[in-house]
């Protein structure tokens, strides 16, 4: 009986016990099936996880595919390239092997090596074999500076093709500027940034010509937009949305590089000997506004940014107290205003007025002398018994007219205006001796076109045209501002001007360069400090302009100098160590007007340096036509001991990679001479002058040299 009655008990137990599970699971199978219609739910309606599915699935089945725009160019007068984007190269050499089991060939024969490489890359092949013969013996791989940096696909193909053993490249991407420290100031330069629309790197002008031609150079990115499934095909019934990529145009200059690469190697010489705080030099057509060439120390290399030490340009921006070069205007506006009076007699040396005394640079003076040589002279109080016998109102506008105290329009960004003080009599005064006043290198360019075009003024320009992608040309040409003196008032500046370098009291005897008509104001502006004027003889703004032939200027040749920290020699003689060759070369390049045709005997310049066999040739007033990057003449023609003549053309040959010159307007004879010296045949069609070129100027002279066209002039 109790044996039964446990397992009746036992049954009972059981089946309780399924029950209880059984309600329990249809329980949980209740609550998981309203999870699993609660997750149904979001999933559809909602956001599972943060994420919206119904844009997640519109954004898997619509794509946007962009394309970035590649930036344009900036190109010199002549389209040969200043600024450009693309792949750079860098040539190194292995002369040991890095690592056990490396195969790749080392430098065999470092002689031989450095010999090719100097051909191709501005270094001497001392130089290069020193580089390949390190004092580590532990070195494996060398490079060579920036003489070895930014190399272009020509000139790499051009060294792989020599089959020299142990040299290696390396690639990036990035904007390149192919003459290096060039005009940098003008040019500009970039930087990078991230481009959210793309996904990429965007690259964007940070100032210069980079920074105004922004929107021309970056272009148009490409856009392509279509519909695809999970699995990345085009669904069906759509089409493809396709906006072509725009590439950026290319902006062409009025620099001429053979003209601007020649002056920075003349400051580059005076900078480092004196250490001026500040130097400037540019070359402008005052017929057209065209500045030929421009440079300033400090500078900086535009893709390293190493030497960037300011962010503004001393050409366009910086503004100064121009000194005695301001002469030209007072002494423009005198005449035109019918009040100056040259017969007449002032007492230099010192005048006092408006409660301070105004002393000439020669603190004596010359006694009473004739107003007329107040100018060539350079005398301050002459000036200021000008400026008071014109009157205040009347030389004020005067500096309207010419410009001072606004804004030239030049095409670079953030350009200065100046100021005019001219409240109270003594800073009315200081004015027409360039004190008082401040003004931009551009200002006074653009007032002494108005002395050179015979009264016409012309806006300062540096861009000739942009060309788009698509063709579109946009053209900056002369742009004429109207008279603002008579002719003849012009012509009275300009005869003055030769005094300054012809008469035996001018400022200016240093800078006569026989066979050339020139005529110059020279200048000097004490530097203002916190507290007045900076005393010490160093502490000056120095300066000459020039104009070239004066009877009909084709150029202004403009230079300053500020505050010179090694004042070894006269400041006059310094600033004539850039002045009288750059107006030759100047000359030279621009046909020689002025230059008188002697006959010479041709010098032997072979083996000599590219700078001192340039200064031979135009001593001989040779116009002088260098081929290649080097720095060391290898050959020449004329050959020595040939008899030429005054304005002929030379042509010497360095140790660099030998590039195509630009040859527009040389004789066929000149043509003739490149090929003999180059050893590259060129086709000619036509007779006369060269007007157009096949091979771009810059491009490497390595097989044919294309077709040269002439027409007569």
């Amino acid at each position: 009986m109790k044996t039964n009655g446990n397992k009746r008990l036992s049954k009972a137990s059981l089946r309780k016990n399924r029950q209880v599970f059984g309600i329990f699971m249809m329980f949980l199978s209740v609550a998981l099936l309203l999870v699993f219609v609660w997750r149904i739910n979001v999933i559809a309606f909602g956001r599972p996880d943060g994420q919206n599915l119904k844009q997640r699935r519109l954004a898997t089945l619509n794509e946007t595919v962009y394309t970035p725009a590649e930036r344009g160019a900036i190109v010199d007068r002549d389209g040969s390239v200043l600024a450009d984007s693309g792949t750079n190269y860098k040539v190194y050499a292995l002369i040991k092997h890095q690592y056990a089991g490396d195969k790749r060939k080392t430098v065999k024969n470092k002689v031989e090596t450095a010999d090719t490489l100097s051909k191709y890359l501005k270094m001497s092949s001392e130089d290069i074999l020193k580089r390949l013969t390190p004092s580590n013996r532990k070195t494996t791989q060398v490079e060579f500076g920036q003489a070895g940096d930014n190399l272009s696909l020509a000139t790499k193909k051009a060294l792989k093709a020599t089959k020299i053993p142990g040299l290696f490249f390396q690639d990036s991407s990035a904007r390149r500027y192919p003459n290096g420290i060039f005009a940098s100031h003008a040019l500009g330069m970039v930087s990078t940034m991230p481009d959210n629309q793309t996904g990429t790197k965007k690259i964007i002008g940070k100032m210069g010509l980079e920074q105004e031609f922004n929107t021309v150079l970056s272009g148009q990115n490409g856009v392509k937009r279509e519909q695809k499934d999970g699995f990345g095909f085009q669904l069906a019934g759509t089409k493809a949305s396709v906006t072509p990529v725009k590439d950026g145009g290319t902006v062409y200059t009025t620099l001429d590089t053979n003209l601007q690469s020649y002056l920075e190697t003349l400051m580059d010489s005076v900078q480092s000997k004196y250490v001026p705080l500040e130097l400037t030099a540019t070359v402008m057509n005052p017929k057209t506004g065209a500045i030929l060439a421009t440079a300033e120390r400090p500078t900086f290399d535009p893709v390293s940014g190493t030497g960037l030490n300011k962010w503004s340009s001393a050409l366009y921006q910086d503004v100064y107290e121009p000194g005695s070069i301001m002469k030209i205007m007072t002494l423009a506006s005198a005449i035109d205003s019918g009040n100056y009076h040259p017969n007449e007699m002032y007492q230099s040396g010192h005048v006092t007025l408006g409660g301070g005394t105004i002393y000439d640079w020669q603190k004596s003076g010359w006694g009473t002398v004739p107003v007329g040589e107040a100018f060539p002279r350079s005398s301050n109080t002459g000036m200021v018994h000008i400026e008071q016998t014109m009157g205040g109102a009347t030389w004020h506008k005067y500096l309207k007219r010419f410009g001072f105290g606004q804004r030239t329009g030049i095409t670079l960004p953030q350009e200065g205006y100046g100021h005019i003080s001219f409240n109270g009599t003594l800073n009315q005064a200081s004015t027409a001796f360039g004190q008082a006043i401040n003004v931009t290198q551009v200002q006074m360019l653009q007032a002494m076109s108005a002395i050179a075009n015979n009264g016409q003024m012309v806006r300062p320009r540096i861009v000739s045209k942009t060309i788009n992608d698509d063709g579109t040309v946009r053209n900056y040409g002369t742009e004429n501002l109207g008279r603002v003196i008579k002719k003849s008032s012009a012509e009275g500046v300009r005869q003055a001007m030769t005094q300054v370098i012809n008469a035996e009291y001018g400022t200016g005897r240093v800078y006569k360069i026989p066979g050339i008509d020139l005529g110059v104001k020279t200048g000097t502006a004490q530097v203002a400090g916190k507290h007045g004027y900076l005393s010490g003889a160093w502490n000056y703004t120095f300066s000459v302009a020039g104009m070239v032939p004066i009877n009909k200027p084709k150029y202004i040749v403009y230079i300053t100098m500020r505050q010179p920290q090694k004042m070894t020699e006269d400041p006059e003689k310094i600033l004539n160590s850039i002045f009288t060759p750059l107006v030759k070369r100047t000359v030279a390049l621009g046909g020689l007007h002025g230059v008188s045709g002697k006959i010479t005997e041709m010098p032997n310049v072979t083996g000599q340096s590219l700078n001192t066999a340039i200064s031979t040739l135009e001593a001989q007033q040779q116009r002088v036509a260098v081929i290649g990057s080097g720095n060391k003449v290898v050959q020449q023609l004329p050959a020595n001991g040939q008899q030429v003549m005054g304005g002929s053309r030379a042509i010497v040959l360095t140790n660099g990679a030998m590039t195509m010159p630009s040859v527009i307007g040389w004789g066929k004879s000149d043509v003739l001479k490149l090929a003999q010296i180059t050893g590259v045949p060129f086709t000619f069609k036509g007779e006369g002058f060269a007007s157009q070129q096949t091979l771009k100027p810059g491009s490497l002279l390595t097989g044919s040299g294309g077709t040269i066209k002439f027409t007569d002039k």
